[in-house]
This record gives structure tokens, sequence and C-alpha cells, in this order.
């Protein structure tokens, strides 16, 4: 048949494989021929009746050579077809095949088996020509269009239903256990659906897997058929054929005793592999003996095949998508890292994020000896000992079990809330975690009949014998959660390294904090000092030069109050700005209605306003606090007829302001230059290197100053912090709330007073919070119309709640003792301010606004 170098290198091939070969009943089924053939020679052969399928002589058979009954042609092409084989490990097909050139058509497959070849020969029973090949595209077409497993299972099903005409096609997928569940079914109306049933690991024991696994295609046409067996039963080698690729091969009996009991008359099955393991199968069954050829199969075959190419494109995707997720949980944790929020303080949102990629029931964190958790989880006194046992697991790895239960003893302490955990370590020494909590599932485990076989002695012994009923009962699984899935464990382990890596984020930015802290601190008191120094020399010469201004110990201690006084009110201007530039009117105005009150219109100032430097403004302070005050006593102001007017405008690059008293007694130059014109005259020449030139009219003094542009600029217009809405006559009976409030505030007084003014103002119901956490849950148990926010809660601020309450479209209004700007608000969405103290009519301008729409 083949020459000894084919042979030889055939066998090589074998061999280099590597593969144990099964052993399987050394019989056939009764639809072919089967001739075993090695080096020209047949070893061995079965079948029905050879005679009547090959027109060949069963007695004549072993021994002979195999080219001795065939034609030369059909033995040329048979050769050809045997030397594809040592590339390949699938069986060479041939289809239609005049063996004899006598009209008579066959369907031919030839594979190895170890230094052997096998032909098995299958009589074509209809001569109509079919191109079952061309319906695979068209159907894994209609799998494709499907986009998760379970759906291109659901179409795989009813496309082989429809391909080969069988009673069910099932898919069943293997489970971790080596169990199978039914996932996917395409049937007959009038049979008992098996969808979601499982079927217990024992009903495909290992050793079958494995053949499943090899050889991809298997088929009985007739449970009850006649098999016959293979002669001689040993090889020249001593051993038995071995038929793991044999199409034909006969099945155990206890197979097909277990087929029978179910109903079954003929079964077909389709390996589905992944990653070159087995996944699971297409089993397909028929009530009526059913026999498909050949052509038919192969078709099935490779729609088989092409559906493992669907699964594993589904299950990457699935993957990817998994890996995407995890992307997205990594860049939002560094992203809220990065916003300067720590674990803890990002807890819940954490969590959320977390649970989009991983379900579960309760989670927690463990970190520096805080406990913080959420839904079903242990108590922190309960949680202690679990972490001294979660410290005894591998290092640098996450922990997981579906039954804490079976591994930690004292979790019966929490068993009613807990039976699945997994942990994340989230710190380089095992101590810190994220854990993730499952409850108890009692699964409802629908299977095709108990999952224990009965051992029985037969005639052969003892041996297992197939199940007797396939009524479909419960076992119900206690102290168990549902499993972590793979992809759920890959994304743990993606979700660890990123919380490893925000822990050291974390670690190394405090640490830079600690040290730039450190250093502002240093910087911030050596300021202070500076300031400080310079504040007691100012308030050293404010005592010692006033002694020329005054008459007496009560004039002496009057002037220097107010000039203590004055620049006592400057430095609170600039302080509400930040130390910045200050608007010149609004020093005006402040000095002006100290000493004047309402008599502060007889000051008239013209011209544009401008903004000062800080030291424009406190040298200008103490001109305007001199100027104002001696009016005030001895030029214009201190009559009621006279006036004064402030000339405000730009000569070149110097601003210039021009001082002129009218309407008051006269005045004439000092016989003595006191404190305070030695301020009005030189203040601004010494600090600011500018000009200050006075003059004592009959009319009242004038007075003409320049200032260097580098302390003036033009005045921004730009709005100060919106601060507490003005509260008018009349607003806290109008404003009403209708429906329930909210007030979230650490200070216990200070909410119950809050609470009491939301209720005066007509609120249903009002829930008072004092952290976040709390806030939170308020608002997802109730529906709140109105919400009163404390900006500062002490660690924490009420910024997420503020951002819920104005994407939820509630009413909110921020309180803080800060004042309505700076730093502390400026990241808040925009809604009105209440600067502490507020009372009920400041609420009630802030509710009237809502309603007039301006919130």
């Amino acid at each position: 048949m083949t020459s000894p170098e084919t042979a030889a290198a055939y066998e090589v091939t074998l061999e280099n494989c590597a593969r144990e070969p099964i052993h399987v009943l050394g019989r056939i089924q009764p639809f072919g021929c089967l001739i075993a053939v090695s080096k020209d020679w047949i070893i061995g052969h079965a079948s029905a009746n050879t005679d009547d399928i090959l027109d060949l002589a069963p007695e004549r058979l072993v021994g002979a050579p195999f080219a001795d009954f065939f034609p030369g042609q059909s033995i040329h092409d048979l050769r050809s077809k045997m030397q594809l084989l040592a590339h390949d490990d699938q069986p060479a097909r041939v289809f239609r095949f005049d063996l004899f050139e006598d009209g008579r058509l066959f369907d031919i497959a030839i594979h190895g088996s170890g230094r052997h070849f096998v032909f098995e020969f299958e009589p074509k029973s209809s001569s109509e020509f079919r191109d079952d090949l061309a319906l695979v595209q068209p159907l894994i077409a209609r799998v494709r269009r499907r986009e998760d497993i379970v759906g291109a299972a659901t179409e795989a099903a009813r496309c082989l239903k429809a391909m080969t005409g069988l009673d069910r096609v099932m898919v069943y997928r293997f489970e971790e256990d080596d169990s199978g569940t039914v996932i996917a079914e395409a049937r007959e109306p009038k049979l008992e659906p098996f969808l979601h049933l499982r079927y217990p690991a024992s009903d495909i024991p290992a050793q079958a897997r494995e053949l499943y696994r090899r050889n991809t295609f298997r088929i009985i046409a007739d449970v009850d058929g006649e098999v016959h067996p293979i002669v001689p039963e040993l090889g020249p080698d001593g051993r038995p054929l071995d038929l793991s690729f044999a199409v034909t091969r006969a099945v155990s009996p206890i197979h097909l005793e277990y087929l029978r009991n179910m109903g079954v008359r003929a079964s077909l099955s389709v390996s589905i592999l992944r990653r070159g393991k087995l996944w699971g199968l297409f089993a397909c069954h028929h009530g009526e003996p059913f026999y498909v050829d050949y052509e038919l199969r192969t078709a099935v075959e490779l729609f088989g095949q092409l559906f493992s190419y669907e699964l594993a494109r589904l299950e990457t995707d699935a993957e990817l998508a998994d890996v995407e997720k995890a992307r997205r949980l990594h860049d939002n944790l560094m992203s809220q890292v990065s916003g300067g929020m720590d674990l803890l303080q990002s807890f819940d949102r954490v969590a959320d994020e977390i649970d989009e990629v991983i379900p579960f029931d309760g989670i927690a964190i463990y970190t520096g000896g805080r406990y913080i958790a959420r839904g079903a989880a242990p108590t922190e006194e309960e949680f202690r000992p679990l972490a001294r046992f979660l410290n005894t697991a591998e290092n640098s790895r996450i922990f997981h079990t579906d039954r804490i239960g079976a591994r930690y003893p004292d979790a019966s302490d929490f068993s009613d809330r807990v039976a699945g955990v997994l942990a994340l370590p989230v710190s380089r020494a095992p101590r810190d975690y994220i854990v993730l909590f499952r409850h108890e599932v009692a699964q409802s485990v629908k299977w095709a009949g108990r999952p224990e076989k009965s051992l029985e002695v037969g005639p052969d012994g003892p041996r297992l014998t197939p199940r007797k009923s396939f009524e479909a009962w419960q076992e119900v699984v206690t102290g168990q959660s549902m499993p972590w899935k793979a992809s759920e464990l890959r994304a743990a382990e993606s979700l660890r390294i990123t919380l490893l890596e925000v822990v050291l984020k974390l670690s190394d930015e405090a640490n830079a904090n600690e040290l730039r802290a450190r250093e502002q601190q240093e910087l911030l008191i050596a300021e202070l000092n500076h300031r400080v120094r310079n504040i007691l020399n100012l308030i050293r010469g404010l005592v010692s030069q006033g002694r020329r201004d005054a008459g007496s110990v009560d004039d002496y201690a009057a002037i220097l109050d107010s000039r203590i006084h004055s620049l006592a009110r400057a430095h609170d201007q600039l302080t509400e700005r930040d130390w910045g530039w200050m608007s010149l009117k609004a020093l005006i105005d402040n000095e002006v209605n100290a000493y004047l009150g309402g008599d502060g219109e007889r000051v008239r100032v013209d011209g544009a306003d401008v903004e000062l430097s800080p030291t424009g403004f406190t040298t200008l302070a103490l001109v305007m606090h001199e100027l104002v005050t001696n009016s005030a006593k001895y030029g214009a102001l201190s009559g009621d007829a006279g006036l004064v007017t402030i000339d405000l405008g730009w000569e070149g690059d110097d601003f210039t302001l021009a001082w002129r008293e009218s309407g008051g007694p006269a005045v004439v130059a000092p016989t003595r230059q006191g404190f305070g014109t030695t301020i009005i005259e030189r203040s601004i020449p010494f600090e600011l290197k500018g000009t200050a030139r006075t003059r004592y009219e009959a009319g009242g003094l004038e007075a003409d100053f320049s200032i260097p542009a580098a302390h003036v600029r033009p005045g921004s217009g730009a709005p100060g912090a919106a601060g507490a809405p003005a509260p008018r006559p009349g607003h806290a009976g109008r404003a009403r709330i209708e429906g329930r409030a909210l007030v979230l505030d650490d200070n216990m007084i200070i909410a119950m007073d809050a609470a009491d003014m939301l209720t005066a103002l007509g609120a249903r119901q009002v829930h008072v919070a004092s952290s976040v956490g709390e806030a939170h849950q308020l608002l997802d148990g109730h529906d709140i119309v109105f919400a009163l926010l404390d900006v500062n809660l002490g660690a924490e601020t009420s910024l997420s709640v503020a951002e819920r309450c104005k994407a939820d479209g509630v009413h909110a209004v921020l309180a803080t003792g800060y004042g309505a700007s700076g730093e502390r608000i400026a990241e808040f969405p925009a809604m009105p301010v209440l600067k502490k103290p507020y009372t009920i009519d400041h609420v009630a301008v802030a509710i009237e606004g809502f309603a007039d729409g301006d919130g």
C-alpha cells in the first residue's frame, strides 16, 4: 500500500504528537465497514457483512495485500489521501467515491492509528447530489449576529437542528466542577425541555472528556443496533487497535443504557473547544434510529469548529470589556487621588466604582486600623479577627472563596450576612484590605436526576449503573455564595495593583505635602513674626508721636484709639480680599461712615474708582483717617453746612487725589506740626514715593496727592463674592417650603436651630444629618425638596451633597463662617451662600429667590 520510507516518516510524525491512545471497545456500529492496514497488509477488519458492503470475502481479508481488492485507480487515489495524513491530525475524507468503478458510491475516512492506517467505508444511501457544506457559512452568519454567548448558543442550536433534522439539539457547557449545564436548546414541541438542567461530572468522566477533546465528533445511529468486533481482536504487535478517531466505533454499553433511560434512540455530539480545551458539546438526540451520512457530518463538524471561533471571539470581547472596565476603574480611582481624596474619604465613590466591575452584597475598607463598611458585611469587632486570618494568606495575592465558613471557622459569627469573601491587599504589608462580601445563596441547582450513581454488582462484577430517573430535583446548597467568576478575579487582581498604586501615590503625596507644609509653616511663622514686629513698631510710633496732638490724657487716648481702629478697619477690608488690591472708594466710604454716620453724603467723590495695592491701601487709610478726623474736628465737616469734595484722576502715569473743603469755618496753618499733619504730608512721599501738598485757604483745607502707578490700577468693576442675601421685612412670612427638607451641619445646636427655621417656613418634615454619608442616605430614602448645607463639616465638606442636590434639582443653600468667597466654596456648584450667623429672614430670602427663578 505504501513504501517503508513513507510508513517510517508517518510513524515518526505520530510519535511527535506525544499522545496516549485511548483504547475503546474493539467493535463498530453496523452502518460501515472498517479495515486496518499496516504496510500494505490488511491486519484487521469489522463489518456486519463485509461481502455485502465491499463485495469482499471476509475470510480472505486478514493477511492479504490491500491492493488485491481494489482497482488500480482507486488505490492511487487512496494513496494520495494517505499522504496528507503526515501533515494533519484530521482524517482524510473522500465523498461519493466510486471505489470499485461499478457505480456504487462510498464515503471514505482514513486516519492513522499508531503504525497503522484505518479505513472506514460507508455506502452512500442516496445518489442525489447535495452540497451540505454550502449551508455552513449562512448559518454561522446568523450566529455571528448575536452579541453574547447564550444568544449565540441558542441560535447555533436552532441552526444545527435545521441542518440535521434531529429532534433535540442542546448546547452543553462544562462548569468549573466538570458538571455540565444546558445553556441553550432547540427541540420539538412535544419533548420535555432540558434547558438549564445540570448534569453531574460523573455523566461524562475525565477519560470521556479527553476523548471528546481529541475526536470532536461522535454519532450513534441506533442505540439498539448490533455491533461487530474487530477481527482479529489483537494486532501483530499484541495490542488492540486504537479506535479513538474512528467514527464508526461502538460506545460503552453503559452509555447506551443511559440513552435508553432518556428515551433516546440515536445521538450525535460535536465538541466545542476553547484554546485547545473542551468548553462544551453540541449534544443532539433523536427518538428513532437516525443515520447522518459522512458528508452531512462533515458539514456539522465544520459548523462546530466555526462556532468555536465565534465563541472565542465573544469570550475575547467579554474579556476585553472586562479589561476596559478595569482600566476605567483605574483611571477613576487615580483621578480621585489626584484630587486629594484618600480611600477612606472617597469610600462611597470607590465602592460604587467597584460594584460596576465586580458585583457584591457588602464592602469594607480596613486601613491604618480604621474600618468602614456598608451593605452585608461583618461588624468591626467581627472583622478584626478575620483580618488576622487574611494576613496568613499568601502575600501580594487576592484571597477569594465562596465558602468562608469552610476556611475560617469563626465566620459562623456573621454567616447570616456573609458566605463569600474576596479580599484585596492594598498595602505592601498584609494588613490593609478592601474586602468584598457576598451573602449566602441557597442555590437551587436543577439536576437532571440525582448526581450520584449507584454501585451494583452485575455479570461483569461491580460497576456504575446509569441513573434510572431523569426527573429534575432540587439540591439546596447552604453556606455558599455565588462563585467569583474568572473575569471577576482578573478584574480584582487588576484592581489590587491599582489600589496599591493609589496607596503608594497617596503615601508619596502625603510625604511631599508634609514637607511642603513644614516649609510653608516656617515661612508663615517668619512672615507673621515680621508683620507682628512691624505692627508693634507702628503702634509704638502712634503712641509716641501722638503726644504732639493731644492736649490732655483723654484727648490722647481718643486720638490713639481712633487711629488704631482706622488701621483695624483697613486690615479687615484687606483680609476680606485675601490681602489683595482694594477699592479706594470703599476705603473712603468706610472711613467717612465711621465718623459721620448718616452725614456721609457731605463727602462727595468725583472720578472713576481705582484699586490700591495692600501697601498703598494701608498708607491711604491713615491719610484719609487724619483728613476726615481733622475736618470733623476743625474743618468743613465740623459744622452743619460744610462739604468735602474728593476728585480722582490721572496725570500721565500717576494717580491724583484732590481734597477740597468748603462751607466750613476759616482755617489757618497750624503754628506747630503735629503727628496727624506729619502723616498727611509725609506718609505718601515716604512710603509710596509720591507727592503731597497742603494749603490752608480761607474756605478750608486743600490737599493734592500724587501716587505712582505701581500702587494704583483702574478699578476692575468685578462683583464680590456672593454674601448673605439682605433680609427684607415680610420675607419670613411669605416664603414657604412645600415638602421635606434636609439640614446638614456637624454642630447639633446649629442644626436644631436651622431645623426650627425650616419648620417655621413650612417644611412638612426636616431631616437632620451630621455627615455626608447620612445626608446621602436621607436623599436616597426621602423626597427632599430643600437642603441647607454647612460647607465645612470638620473632617469633610458637603461638596458631594451639594453636587447631588444640583444634579437632582433639589434647591440648596450653603452656610459658612468663612464668608461668601474664597477657596473653601470655589469648587461648590453655584448656589446661594449664607454667612454665619444667619437668621430665618436670610433663609426666607434664599427660598424666595428659588421661587423667583434666581436659584
